[in-house]
């Protein structure tokens, strides 16, 4: 189980036997993509060089340079904060990824914009730079707070909530990005200690178009899903027991079908009463960012 990985050639060998030719191309043509979304990829989309120098494009309000947020004495203030984040977050590292680390120094710092689940919580970019202006690193360092599950399940064994984060990645993925580590900062605004995780911005991630699968593709992509989900599980949780549990029989199976349509369903509702309120008046939509 340790050992268990997700062989992609294997998949992909897979996916040619069940797909016509052309939906095959589209498919290798999106994970060849997937293979140039890391930090140089980042640095021709997401900078610009201006007086010679390479600095963070703003793109409000998903990423703003930190100089454009805040004013002097303030915008210094959180370089201090960032410069004690990655100054503390290296000891986290194993000692070669950490003397890889140490060959970059820090350019600029912008705030962004995270995902739904983190909302409320502080996220930064930032831009390394290797001294040849050619090979960047891009980080991100973002805020953690306790887990919502910690009300119903018990305080968790960490007490760094950053530490929590990169543990359950560590334990629950095969290949964790190279740079994940954590730390605690004093907010030199507030004196509020806080915990953060820090990673790259981009490591060859990739997110498949299930708008655009056919049934048979659909099916397929989750299988892989179900099986690196059952992984993470098995590695996370006690899998004699989660095996006894679900027994031989389609029974869970269903259950979880069950609950995917019941939720599909209520999605729908969800919808329709958003867009009776935008009727109304009561709500406002917009497309734009």
């Amino acid at each position: 189980m340790w050992y268990a990985h997700l062989d992609i050639e294997q998949a992909i060998g897979e996916l040619q036997a069940q797909v016509k030719a052309k939906r095959f191309k589209a498919a290798t043509g999106l994970l060849a993509k997937a293979h140039t979304r890391d930090s140089t990829q980042a640095l021709g989309k997401l900078t610009t060089v201006a007086d010679g120098r390479r600095r963070i494009i703003s793109d409000p309000p998903m990423i703003v340079p930190v100089e454009e947020v805040f004013a002097g004495v303030q915008a210094d203030a959180i370089y201090e904060l960032i410069r004690t984040v990655l100054a503390k977050y290296r000891r986290t590292l194993q000692s070669d990824r950490r003397h890889l680390l140490e060959q970059f120094t820090l350019v600029q710092v912008a705030r962004k914009v995270v995902g739904v689940g983190s909302v409320g919580t502080r996220a930064w970019v930032l831009l390394m730079d290797a001294g040849d202006g050619v090979e960047p690193l891009f980080l991100q360092a973002k805020e953690a707070q306790p887990s919502v599950l910690a009300d119903y399940c018990g305080r968790s064994q960490y007490n760094n909530q950053g530490e929590r984060v990169v543990a359950g990645q560590h334990l629950q993925q095969a290949q964790s990005d190279i740079f994940l580590g954590w730390t605690r900062v004093s907010n030199p605004e507030d004196g509020v200690d806080r915990d953060f995780y820090v990673r790259q911005l981009r490591d060859w991630k990739f997110s498949a178009p299930i708008e655009a699968m056919i049934p048979q593709g659909m099916t397929f992509y989750a299988r892989l899903c179900g099986w690196t989900l059952a992984r993470a599980h098995a590695r996370s949780g006690d899998r004699i027991a989660l095996a006894a549990y679900l027994g031989g029989s389609a029974r869970f199976d269903q259950a979880i079908a069950d609950f995917a349509e019941t939720y599909a369903d209520q999605n729908e509702r969800d919808y329709a009463a958003l867009q009776a309120a935008v009727k109304d008046g009561r709500a406002e939509a917009t497309t734009e960012i």
